[in-house]
C-alpha cells in the first residue's frame, strides 16, 4: 500500500534535514513522495519527510490518519455533501460525563497528538482508492474528488492546556469549522483523547497513593492492548507522574528514562557455580582482575553467621546468576531475589555479591521482590541491609533500593502504606496500563451549534442532555488559593472578574446555586489550531508532566482523596442556565392526555 500519510514515529535526529516554518517555533516542514509506504515508516527503515505543503512534528504515529475513523463518519460526510451542506459551519464540544476510577478529577492528555493529526490531515490517493472499493457503488465520483481536496485550514480548535486537571461536562476541546470536516474529525480526536486522559489520570492516582518520594516505574508493555496501547501507556504514565518505563521504544521516542533488572528465567538458567564461564572483574580504580566467585563465596560464609541462616540452604544457581549479572553490570547491579526464597537464599546471595562488588570499588543498586508478602519482605530486607551496613561500616548499604512488583494496583499501595513497608520503588504493569478499574473514560463529541444556531440533544437521562452553543470556561479560585469552581458561560458573555460576585448555577438542578467572589479567574481555553496551523507553543513532555502536578496542587485534598472524595463543582452562568432551559422547552415534544 502506498500513501502520502506516512509519518515518522522516530525522534528528530533520525529525520532528514528540516527547515523551520514561519508558523511557530519548533514546527518543522519537509517533503515526501506518494510512493513511500506507511509500513516502511512504521518498521523504522527510514523516516521520510511529508508531501508538498504538509508538515509534521517529531514522533507522529503513522497509524493516526483520516481513515482511522468509524465508517459512519464517512457515510455521513457523503450524506451531508449530497444534501448540499458543504458550506454549513458547526461547533462541536469534546467532553466526558463522569470522572474515572470513582474519583473526582481527571487529567487531560492527548492534545499534542490531536494537533499532529490536524497537521497531517489529508486523504491520500490510496485512501480514496480504498474508499471507492468499500463504499456503495451509488456514491458519486465527485464526492471522492471533494474528499481528496479536503483540508482542515478552516477549522479552529480551542483547548484546555494538556496536563491540566479537568472535570465532567467542561469541554476539553471546542472544534469549529465546516460541518463535513469537523464531523470527520470526531472518532480520531476521541481515540486520541480518551485513552491518553484515562491513562494519565490512572498514573496520577498511583503517584498520589505512593507519595512524592517513592519511585514509580511502568512495567506494562507485555500486558498492554497491543503495541500502540503499550506506547501510549508508557507515554501517559510518565505524564501522570511515573519516573520511568521498561519500554525501550517509548524511551527512544519520548525521551522517557528506561529501567529494568532481569527475569526469573535468568536466575533459573544457572544450575550451579560450575556454569560461571566468566568469574573475574577488574577493580574499578586499579584495573586489577579479581575472582568474584571466590570473593562472593567467602562473603556468603561470613554473612550466614551474621544473618543467622544456613549457607547450604542458599541456592548456588541463584548466586551464580547474580555473580554473572554483577560482572556484566557492576555499576548497576539490581537483582531479583525471590526466585527460590527471599530470606534464606535471595537476600544472603545478594548481599554476598554486593559486598564483593564493594571490595572492587562498585556499589550495588538494590533488589527487586516480585512475589510474597511485600510489606514483610521489604522490612526484612531493610533490616538485613542495616545489619550489614552497621557490622561492616558501609553506611550506603543500608540505603540500597528495594523495588517491588507483583500485580500491584492502587489499593495494594495504600494497604502497603498502612503496613509500614520499606519499598523505595514500585514496578507496576497490568493494572496501570489496562486501567482495570475502569477501561474507558467515555469522552463524547457533540454538536452544539450549526450555522450560528444552537443545538441541543435531549434525553430522558439528564446526564446525556447537551449544553448548547459556543461556551467559554473559567476556573474560579477561592481565598485559600485553591480552585473553587469551574464556570461555563456563553461565549458572548463577559468574563467573570476578580472580586466581583458571580452567581453560579447547577446546569440542571434549579435549587443548586451559589454566589462566588473569586480571588483569581483563570480562562481555560486557548486557540490551539487556526488557519491551518498550530497557534500555541507545544510544551515538551516533561513540561506537561510538571503541569499535571502543579494543576493537582490547586485542588483541595478532599477532592483528591481515595475514599469518598468531595465532588468538585462545575456550574453555568445565569445566562447559560436560562439559554439551556429555554432551548430545552422549545425542542421537547409536548405530550397530550386523553
Amino acid at each position: 500500500m502506498t500513501s502520502s500519510q506516512s509519518i515518522s514515529p522516530y525522534p528528530t535526529h533520525l529525520l532528514p534535514p528540516l527547515r523551520p516554518s514561519a508558523c511557530r517555533g519548533g514546527r518543522v516542514e519537509a517533503r515526501v513522495s506518494e510512493n513511500v509506504s506507511r509500513d516502511m515508516v512504521m518498521d523504522g527503515d527510514f523516516a521520510p519527510p511529508l508531501p508538498e505543503g504538509r508538515s509534521t512534528r517529531a514522533r507522529q504515529n503513522g497509524v493516526v490518519q483520516p481513515l482511522l475513523t468509524d465508517l459512519y463518519q464517512i457515510t455521513m460526510a457523503y450524506a451531508y455533501w449530497k444534501s448540499g451542506k458543504i458550506a454549513d459551519n458547526a461547533v462541536f464540544d469534546l467532553y466526558f460525563r463522569k470522572n474515572p476510577f470513582q474519583g473526582e478529577f481527571t487529567i487531560f492528555a492527548g492534545l499534542e497528538e490531536c494537533l499532529k493529526f490536524l497537521e497531517n490531515f489529508q486523504y491520500s490517493d490510496s485512501d480514496i482508492e480504498y474508499l471507492r472499493k468499500t463504499l456503495p457503488p451509488t456514491i458519486e465520483a465527485e464526492f471522492y474528488t471533494f474528499l481528496r481536496q479536503l483540508t482542515v485550514k478552516d477549522v479552529t480548535v480551542y483547548a484546555i492546556d494538556e496536563g491540566s486537571v479537568v472535570f465532567p461536562r467542561v469541554p476539553l476541546l471546542r472544534v469549529e469549522g465546516p460541518l463535513i470536516v469537523v464531523q470527520l474529525l470526531e472518532t480520531t480526536l476521541l481515540t486520541l483523547v480518551n485513552y491518553a486522559s484515562l491513562m494519565a489520570t490512572n498514573a496520577a492516582r498511583y503517584r498520589m497513593a505512593a507519595g512524592r518520594h517513592i519511585q514509580l516505574l511502568e512495567f506494562g508493555l507485555r500486558r498492554a492492548q497491543g503495541p500502540d496501547g503499550g506506547l501510549s501507556a508508557s507515554k501517559y504514565s510518565y505524564v501522570g507522574g511515573f519516573d520511568g518505563t521498561s519500554n525501550v521504544l517509548a524511551g527512544k521516542l519520548f525521551n522517557i528514562p528506561v529501567k529494568g533488572t532481569h527475569a526469573h528465567s535468568y536466575v533459573t538458567s544457572f544450575l550451579d557455580m560450575s556454569e560461571l564461564r566468566t568469574k573475574t572483574l577488574a577493580h574499578r580504580e586499579t584495573g586489577q582482575e579479581h575472582d568474584v566467585l571466590a570473593l562472593s563465596s567467602a562473603w556468603r560464609k561470613r554473612l550466614a553467621l551474621l544473618l543467622e541462616t544456613l549457607e547450604n540452604e542458599a541456592s548456588d544457581g541463584e548466586m551464580a546468576a547474580m555473580i554473572s549479572f554483577a560482572i556484566a553490570f557492576p555499576e548497576g547491579f539490581m537483582a531479583l531475589v525471590d526466585t527460590y526464597d527471599v530470606k534464606r537464599s535471595g537476600l544472603l546471595n545478594f548481599c554476598a555479591v554486593a559486598l564483593s562488588l564493594n571490595d572492587l570499588g562498585y556499589r550495588a543498586i538494590g533488589i527487586r521482590i516480585d512475589s510474597g508478602d511485600l510489606a514483610y519482605l521489604s522490612n526484612k530486607a531493610r533490616e538485613t541491609f542495616a545489619k550489614v551496613a552497621q557490622t561492616y561500616n558501609i553506611p550506603w548499604f543500608e540505603k540500597l533500593s528495594i523495588v517491588a512488583s507483583n500485580d500491584i494496583n492502587e489499593e495494594t499501595i495504600l494497604s502497603l502504606n498502612e503496613q509500614g513497608h520499606k519499598i523505595d520503588c514500585f514496578g507496576i504493569g497490568t493494572h496501570l496500563v489496562t486501567c482495570q478499574r475502569q477501561p474507558a473514560l467515555g469522552c463524547v463529541y457533540k454538536m452544539v451549534e450549526i450555522n450560528g444556531q444552537p443545538r441541543i440533544k435531549l434525553s430522558q437521562d439528564v446526564a446525556k442532555v447537551t449544553m448548547p452553543g459556543r461556551k467559554d470556561a473559567y476556573r474560579l479560585f477561592g481565598a485559600d488559593g485553591h480552585a473553587l469552581i469551574d464556570l461555563l458561560q456563553r461565549s458572548v458573555e463577559s468574563a467573570p472578574k476578580v472580586g466581583e460576585k458571580v452567581l453560579c448555577r447547577h446546569p440542571f438542578q434549579e435549587s443548586k446555586r451559589a454566589y462566588v467572589i473569586p480571588t483569581r479567574v483563570e480562562p481555560l481555553y486557548k486557540v490551539y489550531w487556526q488557519g491551518g496551523q498550530v497557534c500555541q507553543p507545544i510544551p515538551a513532555l516533561d513540561e506537561v508532566r510538571a503541569r499535571v502536578q502543579s494543576s493537582l496542587h490547586t485542588l483541595r485534598q478532599d477532592h483528591k482523596r481515595n475514599l469518598n472524595p468531595t465532588p468538585y463543582k462545575v456550574s453555568v452562568s445565569v445566562d447559560l442556565y436560562s439559554f439551556i432551559h429555554e432551548l430545552w422547552l422549545q425542542n421537547a415534544p409536548i405530550g397530550e392526555l386523553s
